[in-house]
């Protein structure tokens, strides 16, 4: 995607030299800063994951990938699989909801398992990494171009009127290397000429959707508007809304969906309004091993005071944390709910649109 008229990715290796380390963009300074970090060490890249300074279920892979890349120059050559065992540990434990984290963790040790030269698996590690940097990048490519003959359909019912899409927290290319998943359906419409009006959840308590997701679609002129979160159901009632489409950080065996906290009411309210609700995702976000979703999907609980306090800008422009609640006042923050594969209309893959059960997950992954 294009930043002030700059193509860029989320991720990317600062050179050719593994040493080099890879630079990230730090999404913790959006919409109000911008700087690109670059991790060098294992505890950078987990440290950035588990701060969100990168976020998103492909990103999160992507730079989890990256972290066991570096991990296998830190490793010490006599006690390389012990070492290398450590940093794929501390890793998997940054962020437990996204399945891309293990996953790409795990492809990344299967790929050097065996190898006893040292300089030849660190070149390997390194190119598994940006293979899965790039095979993101494309997946997300694809399935924007499934999602896009879905809007097509869409806007025609409509004749010609903007096409109402709502969409929760951050599915845009800043949760993936490029493009995203739930924006990427939005994106390919909007540069094929289909009329759209994008609604944006604000997606408290981090609000990703306020300072990630309307920053995306502004560098790209998707029209929009940012909404509360509870806003959706009263816009669906009147009609304004025509299609939700979210992303995922998990997919059960059976189609159940874990995405940000809130996504399981937006998922109710379009099913009392017979509006179609579709879940945008690469093949690597389904987790084969998990069957019931609301009863095993893990859901992070992060600290409470993301909750308490909000981030912004005032009027003379300085970013300030302001508390919104009695000191006294403690508070819960579970970052994910899960929402029940029957309330979902489909699955939005890079290999077509799916049902949201097991027969047609099983189907398309061995596809």
């Amino acid at each position: 995607m294009k930043v002030n008229g700059k193509s860029m990715r989320t991720i990317w290796p600062v050179s050719d030299n593994p040493n080099d380390g890879v630079s990230i963009i730090d999404q913790r300074e959006l919409p109000f800063g911008w700087s690109t970090p670059i991790l060098k060490n294992v505890e950078d890249v987990a440290h950035a994951i588990k701060d969100m300074a990168v976020r998103g279920a492909g990103l999160i892979g992507a730079t989890a990938g990256f972290g066991m890349a570096i991990a296998t120059l830190e490793a010490r050559e006599e006690f390389h699989e012990t070492d290398l065992l450590r940093s794929a540990n501390l890793l998997k434990s940054t962020r437990p909801t996204a399945v891309n984290l293990a996953w790409a963790v795990d492809r990344v040790l299967d790929a050097i398992n065996g190898i006893s030269n040292r300089d030849e698996r660190i070149s390997r590690a390194w190119q598994e990494a940006i293979t899965i940097a790039d095979e993101d990048a494309e997946f997300c490519k694809r399935l924007g171009q499934h999602g896009l003959e879905l809007l097509k359909k869409l806007s025609e019912a409509k004749g010609g009127k903007p096409l109402g899409i709502l969409t929760h927290c951050n599915a845009g290319w800043l949760a993936f290397v490029d493009h995203g998943s739930a924006t990427a359906p939005i994106y390919a419409a909007h540069d094929a000429g289909i009329p759209l009006q994008v609604f944006v959840d604000e997606t408290r308590p981090r609000n990703q959707g306020a300072s990630l997701t309307a920053w995306e679609l502004d560098m790209h002129g998707v029209p929009h508007h940012l909404l509360v979160d509870n806003a959706g159901g009263h816009l669906m009632q009147h009609g304004e809304i025509d299609v939700v489409i979210v992303g995922t950080d998990r997919v059960s065996r059976q189609g159940d969906v874990a995405n940000k906290i809130g996504t399981y009411l937006k998922a109710l309210a379009a099913k009392d309004n017979n509006i179609p609700f579709y879940v945008a995702l690469p093949s690597s976000t389904f987790d084969l091993e998990l069957v019931d979703g609301v009863r095993d999907i893990p859901i992070e609980e992060r600290d409470q005071d993301e909750v308490r306090k909000v981030l912004g800008k005032d009027a003379q422009g300085r970013v300030q944390q302001v508390q919104i609640c009695p000191d006294g006042t403690p508070a819960r923050n579970p970052g994910f709910d899960v929402t029940p594969a029957r309330l979902i209309s489909g699955l939005i893959t890079e290999k077509g649109i799916i049902e949201a059960n097991e027969p047609s997950i099983l189907r398309s992954i061995k596809s």
